[in-house]
């Protein structure tokens, strides 16, 4: 059955859904020999799991091809491969004589992915929607770019995954409602609050307010891991816990699998060293998930993210009473203690989960379709420039995080100065600014591949979370403004305007002060998130 598809690369799992026509419904796709079943009792969907691995011959196994091989802790095998794209990870892995990054393996497996779900849906030519984090920076909207490309994908669009949840829920939501859409996934955890509109061509969503975290499933994973090596007096530096780090880490994330289930009180964690005859093990129940989870403070960076969105709504006029429902989305809402935050903020009442885990990729395939909605800008968007009194680089604000999109005014306007005589190539050096998120003595910590394949957890340093938050997005072509004749030091030369279209470009229009002419009208500049 031909349909548009919506694609949801999660951190854990992949979700696909393709649109019917003729239902006006979206079904998600089972993928026969890489997908497998996820969820608790009418909560399972087929999902295929984000992993991939490179066998000596050369060959690729994705999905549950892996774990059916029993290669999922292998040397040779990418997973979390979205957070560490995400985060312009370095990471490189020797395999077979050459080195991938979670860059390579993760193209090498959406492409694959993308073009599987292309004929199991008999959709090829048709149009595909992939999602991306609120959070997400350029850079990972170019890398999704690439990997269609790489597929042979000619068209397709971005929605981000809150707004994708919210036209996934369809008939469970009513127009001049809000609602706000948690997701709490493998890698990120996301809020919007949203509007439902209706319109001549059906219901659309405008996006009120919206936050995110890079927290998620992968990072509980992490904390578990820490736990189990502390419980046991071991360090991730010992020859035998590097032995056997891979398998542990699927343990722990098996024990936070099985604890997401309300039925299920407790999990075991147990893992042989082969070589030594050594069993590392720990025993984890509710309590202890929830007094670790707690520790870490979880449920207050939770409880942060949603203020966030609220206070970016009440901007628009809307505050937390107006919330009609909080609908939860992704793996991780399963687990009952994330829950129990969202009900101590809005009421047992108010919260309701319907198919966390594949609401996304049906919301993305309506968006494929045509369900429309407004959004705006996620991030800040500032211009560099050299202050000649200090000799220092600052920002300067051209677009405003909440700012609609298209614009139908410019958005912002700043004049052009040379910085030395005979100056003929002048240009403008525009960064996105995420948020940093420590705080005081706060230490962030990731789970890191070291040289040898074993996994160890590594401090967040604050030069990492520096680059992480501020991002040179035109970095390549800052240079593109000509002055004709050339300008002088301090010279004011050319006056630009800012403006968005329905893309999200943003676009420049540029004024030759000397020449007193028109040099750029609607020049696009960089893609904004």
């Amino acid at each position: 059955m031909a349909g548009r598809l919506g694609i949801d690369f999660g951190t854990s799992n992949t979700v696909i859904a393709a649109w019917d026509e003729t239902t006006r419904s979206a079904k998600t796709l089972r993928i026969p020999g890489y997908g497998r079943p996820l969820g608790h009792g009418d909560q399972q969907v087929p999902v295929i799991p984000s992993v991939i691995h490179y066998t000596d011959e050369d060959r690729q196994l994705l999905g549950a091809q892996v774990h059916a091989a029993n290669l999922y802790h292998a040397h040779g095998t990418f997973r979390w491969m979205k957070r560490y794209i995400a985060n312009r990870s370095p990471l490189r892995t020797a395999v077979n004589g050459r080195q991938i990054s979670p860059f390579d393996a993760g193209r090498d497996f959406l492409a694959t992915v993308l073009a599987l779900a292309a004929t199991e849906a008999d959709a090829a030519g048709e149009e595909i929607s992939l999602t991306a984090p609120v959070e997400s920076f350029e850079h990972y909207e170019d890398w999704l770019g690439e990997v269609t490309e790489a597929a042979g994908v000619s068209r397709f669009r971005l929605i981000d995954e809150p707004s994708a949840a919210a036209l996934g829920y369809g008939a469970h939501i009513q127009p001049g409602h809000v609602y706000l859409m948690f997701d709490f996934g493998g890698g990120t955890v996301q809020a919007a609050v949203v509007l439902i509109q209706e319109e001549a061509g059906g219901r659309s969503c405008r996006v009120l307010g919206k936050a995110g975290d890079d927290i998620g499933g992968s990072t509980i994973d992490q904390w578990i891991f820490q736990e189990l090596l502390a419980r046991n007096g071991r360090a991730d530096s010992d020859d035998d816990v590097r032995r056997i780090s891979r398998a542990l880490l699927v343990e722990c994330e098996r024990a936070k699998e099985l604890l997401s289930d309300p039925a299920r009180s407790g999990a075991e964690i147990s893992v042989l060293d082969p070589a030594s005859g050594a069993v590392t093990s720990m025993d984890l129940d509710r309590d202890g998930l929830e007094d670790l989870l707690d520790r870490h403070e979880l449920f207050n960076r939770l409880d942060r993210v949603v203020r966030r969105a609220l206070r970016a709504a009440s901007t628009r006029g809307y505050d937390e009473d107006d919330v009609t429902a909080v609908l939860m989305v992704g793996g991780s809402s399963l687990i009952p203690s994330v829950r129990r935050t969202m009900e101590r903020i809005f009421g047992r009442d108010r919260v309701f989960s319907d198919r966390p885990l594949d609401v996304v990729a049906r919301g993305a395939a309506a968006y494929a379709a045509g369900t429309g909605f407004y959004d705006h800008i996620q991030h800040d968007y500032a211009v560099r420039w050299y202050d000649r009194t200090t000799g220092r680089y600052e920002f300067r604000t051209c677009v405003r995080a909440g700012t609609a999109y298209p614009s139908k005014e410019p958005v912002h306007t700043m004049t052009v100065r040379a910085t030395q005589n005979g100056q003929q190539d002048l240009g403008i050096a525009i960064y996105e600014l995420g948020e940093r998120r420590r705080t005081g003595s706060e230490t962030e910590t990731e789970l890191v591949l070291d040289k040898g394949g074993a996994w160890r957890v590594a401090a967040v340093t604050p030069d990492d979370e520096d680059g992480r938050s501020r991002f040179w997005v035109n970095e390549r072509a800052p240079t593109f403004l000509r002055a004709d004749p050339p300008a002088n030091a301090g010279q004011p030369r050319f006056r630009v305007e800012f403006s968005i279209d329905t893309n999200k470009r943003l676009l420049l229009t540029a004024h030759d002060l000397v020449g007193g002419r028109i040099t750029h009208r609607d020049f696009p500049v960089v893609k904004l998130t």
